[in-house]
């Protein structure tokens, strides 16, 4: 990928489109990476945007260009999570639209010290923000049961079993400690088949990434405070590039707008709680071919939205967003306290 191709924000005029972006609107960048969105949102109309990111290195990145903005643009330097009690610290209470662009940026891949990508050897780090525990303690601690519990629910790895093996093999002679060993032993593990252009390191790689920053846990409670957030008429925009935040953000967008009752032959209807959502489109929209042909990263980018009905904001509870949980998960608190001592 190109350096003008991994930085341009994918499928940027249809997520502003869909924020219906006004004068006087407040807005939330949950994900502002290198600021794309963030820059689109302000040049559309009059209005302000917290920004909010929880790599110090985005928000430090932005003081090149941020003051051009002057009080329309406000930094955060926090989970997209914490989004409802950040916006309360600064005095806000209800917001006209908010849009996440979910994943890895592609600043955080470019950089090697980050151990985002085995493109460039590197520490295994992997944490958005730079904290531990981090992939190489994971990798390190979880046994062999844990580590493919993780490959299988984050990364959907057939060959999880035979990789997290490999890899409990392979630290009993060496630390793995870099991006490129662990690279070569999951090569090793699970050679290249055919003419793939996938690399068989991949699927690992995302999951060990979304796991030790907690991204899909993340998302649940990001999609639920924008809705307790948003104003009515007020819009969500999400665009995801992994089948794993898609289901989670289909299931909450299908869960929010649904009227119909629904029922079993086992129980009986029941209404659902009133509507909170009213969907742009029944189906996730696409990247333009001219996009996807000028940016790689746009060929897997689905885009889903919004519009905030005046109903109350649901409260949650037992529902099921798809968000992977299984019982031989490690707990990272439990990885991070083994690793202090």
């Amino acid at each position: 990928m190109s350096a003008a191709a991994a930085h341009i924000p994918v499928m940027a005029r249809e997520a502003i489109d869909a924020l219906n972006v006004r004068d006087g609107g407040v807005y939330v960048d949950a994900t502002f990476g290198a600021g794309g969105y963030t820059k689109a949102v302000l040049n559309a109309a009059d209005c302000s945007v917290y920004a909010f990111d929880r790599d110090p290195r985005a928000i430090a990145a932005a003081n090149d260009w941020s003051g051009d903005y002057g009080e329309r643009l406000v930094l955060v330097n926090r989970p997209f999570a914490e989004m409802e009690q950040a916006l309360e610290d600064n005095g806000i209470e209800k917001v006209d639209g908010v849009v996440l662009d979910l994943g890895v940026s592609s600043m955080q891949l470019d950089e090697a010290d980050r151990g985002f990508s085995f493109r460039h050897d590197g520490p295994l780090s992997m944490r958005m923000d730079g904290a531990r525990p981090d992939a190489a303690d994971v990798v390190a601690i979880a046994d062999g049961r844990q580590l493919a519990a993780i490959f299988k629910a984050y990364g959907e790895e057939k060959k999880a079993g035979r990789i997290a093996r490999a890899i409990v093999a392979a630290r009993e002679t060496a630390p793995i400690v870099t991006t490129g060993a662990l690279a070569k032993i999951v090569e090793q593990a699970n050679p290249p088949r055919g003419p793939s252009k996938i690399h068989p390191a991949t699927r690992v790689f995302q999951a060990l990434r979304i796991f030790v920053n907690d991204e899909l846990g993340q998302l649940v409670a990001a999609l639920r405070a924008a809705e307790r957030l948003l104003k009515p008429a007020g819009r969500l925009v999400v665009v995801t590039f992994h089948s794993l935040e898609d289901r989670i953000v289909k299931r909450f967008f299908s869960a929010r707008s649904q009227t119909r009752s629904r029922g079993t032959r086992h129980l009986p209807e029941q209404a659902p709680p009133p509507a909170t959502f009213h969907l742009l489109s029944t189906k996730a929209r696409a990247a333009s071919p001219e996009e996807a042909a000028q940016n790689p990263r746009a060929r897997s980018a689905k885009l889903r939205a919004g519009e905030r009905l005046a109903a109350r904001a649901h409260d949650g509870a037992g529902e099921d967003l798809g968000a992977p949980r299984h019982s031989d998960l490690p707990d990272l608190e439990g990885v991070s306290v083994k690793c202090s001592d």
